[in-house]
């Protein structure tokens, strides 16, 4: 049947997640640290306000752009939070999740042949999302030497005449990484300097920790070549209702939109009401959650750190990023035999990316009773394979 395939579609990577949840699947008492998804369930005034329009018969077509009220409350909230003045008639368009809006994106910018730079480890539909859009990704790795921030100087040494444009995700899935004022601007210096679009994945704003987030946009000049992506997914534990959000000038929001009408023609209209209330009255929801991710944030890291299993701080979204070095296994060796020997289900760093090699991926998007079972298992195995010895038998041996 490969012969009714065509090549693009073959040549497609398949997700290097999926294959530890399909086996994980298969087997019982199963600790998940893997899901990059919210534990909490959504706010029950935000369902509350979608099983009502559901039951008031609004069910029907909206704007190809999004409902009217929506948009203006994501331009309000964005000028608001980032003084970032946003027109909710044609520079807000309302997507099927930040999935289709990246696609979308690239679709509307990329002729094929065209290349992306993508900065990664980065989450693993990026390259896809190109590939797909006819473009090129070309990855530029970042490295824990510096906390994962891209550098300008690594991005020049992967323009050529072919380059369109960077993608980045900061805060960053699956390093927990937030780029720094001084490094966004050595992006924007390379984009200015080249003439470059930037498509900006923002959808993890709303989770940072102790520091601020900086709309890639707000940077001098950056507002007219810059594409921001968001969405309710994340923040607002919406994942299933399917709403995100592109914010760029007017004839990028127009491309897309023209894609997006004959592919998708509107997002869902119950998911978008429910996301008008999260807007406008879910702030303290995302509050608790966030203070929440904190403190799990914060056993996990520790936990991991104590075991040998060094890990930077991530200052943003819900996941760790330990190295297994200590081990001397490669990344997935090491989630395979933990898996199988412990039923403790971490993703390989590598599924993100070449840069991510000897990484793991922790998602602490769970309960903290989760994550201290997790680290219990994982401290067995260390144990049990002699890559750790606990504190009282060093210290009787000492």
């Amino acid at each position: 049947m490969s012969r009714f395939l065509s090549k693009s579609v073959q040549r497609l990577r398949p997700s290097g997640i999926r294959r530890y949840f399909d086996i994980a699947a298969t087997m019982e008492d199963v600790v998940t640290l893997g899901i990059g998804e919210p534990n909490f369930v959504t706010p029950k005034h935000i369902v509350d306000a979608g099983i009502q329009s559901l039951e008031t018969g609004n069910t029907g077509y909206t704007s190809n752009a999004g409902i009217y009220e929506l948009r203006a409350a994501i331009a309000t909230q964005i000028y608001n939070r980032y003084n970032l003045t946003y027109s909710p008639d044609d520079e807000v368009l309302v997507t099927v999740g930040v999935s289709e809006a990246l696609f979308l994106a690239m679709k509307a910018i990329l002729d094929p042949g065209d290349e992306v730079l993508v900065v990664e480890p980065c989450f693993v539909a990026n390259a896809a999302a190109i590939e797909m859009a006819g473009g090129v990704p070309v990855m530029v790795q970042t490295s824990p030497d510096n906390d994962f921030q891209v550098t300008g100087s690594e991005l020049e040494t992967h323009i050529t005449d072919r380059t369109k444009a960077i993608l980045m995700s900061y805060p960053n899935n699956p390093t927990g990484a937030v780029l720094t004022i001084e490094h966004m601007q050595q992006v924007a210096d390379v984009a200015e300097k080249h003439d470059l679009v930037v498509i900006s994945d923002e959808i993890y704003e709303r989770l940072v920790y102790g520091i601020e987030h900086i709309n890639f946009a707000t940077l001098p000049n950056m507002r007219e070549r810059t594409i921001v992506l968001s969405g309710m997914s994340k923040s607002y534990a919406m994942t299933g209702w399917r709403i995100g959000y592109a914010t760029a000038p007017a004839p990028l929001i127009e491309a897309m939109k023209k894609i997006h009408q004959y592919l998708i023609m509107s997002a869902p209209t119950v998911g978008q009401v429910a996301a008008l209330e999260a807007i406008e009255h879910g702030e303290d929801d995302v509050e608790y959650m966030r203070q929440n991710y904190d403190r799990r944030r914060q056993l996990i890291v520790d936990g991991f750190n104590r075991l040998g299993l060094t890990c930077f701080e991530p200052r943003g979204a819900f996941y760790a990023f330990p190295s297994v070095e200590i081990t001397g296994m490669d990344d997935e060796t090491f989630c395979e035999r933990l898996l199988q020997e412990e039923r403790l289900a971490l993703i390989p760093g590598s599924a993100f990316g070449e840069s991510g090699r000897g990484f793991i991926r922790a998602s602490y998007a769970t309960s903290e009773d989760n994550i201290r079972e997790a680290l219990v298992r994982l401290e067995r195995f260390m144990i049990n394979n002699g890559f750790y010895i606990p504190e009282d038998e060093q210290l009787a041996t000492a």
